[in-house]
């Protein structure tokens, strides 16, 4: 064979297999198996005694958000339904100081949450991790300081949620 047709019988080759769908490649990044189809994301309970009302809600709902709007998992309504569980509580939250103005006084605040969760398949013994995550923001305490802590808050849940959904669903 010369180098000309040796080209078009690989590219052809190359063609068939990805054709045939014997290469699989996910635009979404993510690597949810075959087998699984559904998720239940039950109340993560706030535990951090925080004061600030809705942690919880707002946690829940980027979570549900992400696996649904993400990836092609549906949204089961109990553990005996679904094919993933992903659960846990909302540990710690603090609110403190970031910078100072230069009259010693705080300009800017910062709010860290931890969260404690567990991903798990059904149809498995051994949940696929357990771990802990942690989000932070910073907001003006010289603005409106409650929607400010508000603000920051939901963010540093964002990031949270964003790195569950990101442990759950890659294959690394």
């Amino acid at each position: 064979m010369d180098c000309n047709k040796l080209r078009t019988f690989v590219l052809l080759f190359l063609m068939f297999f990805a054709v045939s769908g014997c290469f699989r490649y996910s635009f979404t990044g993510t690597s949810i198996p075959e087998n699984v189809n559904s998720i239940y994301i039950p109340f993560f309970a706030d535990q951090s005694n925080s004061g600030v009302s809705n942690l919880s809600d707002i946690l829940n709902q980027a979570l549900i958000e992400r696996f649904i709007n993400q990836s092609r998992l549906t949204l089961a309504n109990s553990r005996g339904n679904a094919d993933a569980v992903l659960e846990g509580s909302i540990r710690r939250y603090t609110n403190q100081a970031f910078s100072l103005s230069g009259n010693q006084q705080t300009s800017r605040n910062e709010v860290e949450i931890s969260v404690q969760a567990t991903y798990k398949y059904t149809d498995k013994e051994q949940a696929e991790w357990s771990s802990s995550f942690n989000g932070s923001a910073t907001y003006d305490t010289n603005e409106d300081p409650i929607e400010g802590e508000t603000d920051a808050a939901r963010e540093a849940l964002s990031q949270v949620a964003d790195n569950m959904f990101n442990d759950a669903v890659s294959g690394w």
